[in-house]
């Protein structure tokens, strides 16, 4: 792919990552717990990647014929983060010196599921993908349409792991002895999420 095409993807791209949502609320609840910070991102990761695949599969060309489909599956995302912005805000995240090797085992599949929850059922990210990756492809390039897609996910891939994982380990930094604030900011994360469930929900109405 030609170097001008990929720098002008990435600088879209990055500017996505850099805007704060629901996976930066996330990174940054990581962040607070401090064990399990990787492990989260690697779930949002995972579900940028869901995200990719299905624009690689032709799955936009399919939402842009049904787009209950896509109404569907804003709802879906919308609900989630209601759900888990409201558990927040309920019972906000508090600084754990647990070391138990089973809980922490636990806890660290739940953070991946509930990451590839937040970003795979995130419809901004779908979105974002169905706009942003077909302008970047060329069809009279050697390589296929869909090895084109997948070569600019990898780049932005990388642009949200090193951005998400910077963002949990600056959290863990600046809140790991601060468990007042770790209340504070738990909340505003909840409400964060519980924020763009709502407006999700009402701009389909």
């Amino acid at each position: 792919m030609e170097m001008n095409v990929v720098l002008a993807f990435w600088c879209v791209s990055i500017l996505f990552v850099l805007t704060p949502g629901a996976d930066w609320a996330y990174a940054i609840l990581a962040g607070i717990k401090g064990k399990f910070i990787v492990t989260a991102v690697t779930g949002l990761v995972l579900g940028h990647f869901i995200a990719i695949l299905c624009v690689a599969a032709g799955v936009g060309a399919l939402l842009s014929h049904y787009p209950v489909l896509l109404t569907g599956l804003t709802i879906a995302g919308a609900c989630y983060l209601l759900w888990m912005g409201i558990n927040l805000l309920i019972k906000p995240a508090v600084i754990s010196n647990h070391s138990d090797q089973n809980v922490a085992l636990d806890s660290a599949k739940l953070w991946l599921i509930k990451g590839i929850g937040i970003s795979g059922l995130n419809p901004k990210v779908l979105l974002l993908f169905f706009a942003l990756l077909p302008p970047f492809i060329h069809p009279q390039m050697a390589l296929s349409p869909t090895a084109q897609i997948m070569s600019l996910g990898v780049i932005h891939l990388i642009s949200c792991a090193i951005v998400y994982v910077l963002v949990g380990f600056a959290a863990k930094k600046l809140l790991s002895t601060r468990p007042y604030a770790v209340k504070i900011v738990s909340r505003i994360s909840g409400g964060l999420m519980v924020m763009i469930g709502l407006i999700l929900i009402v701009g389909q109405s």
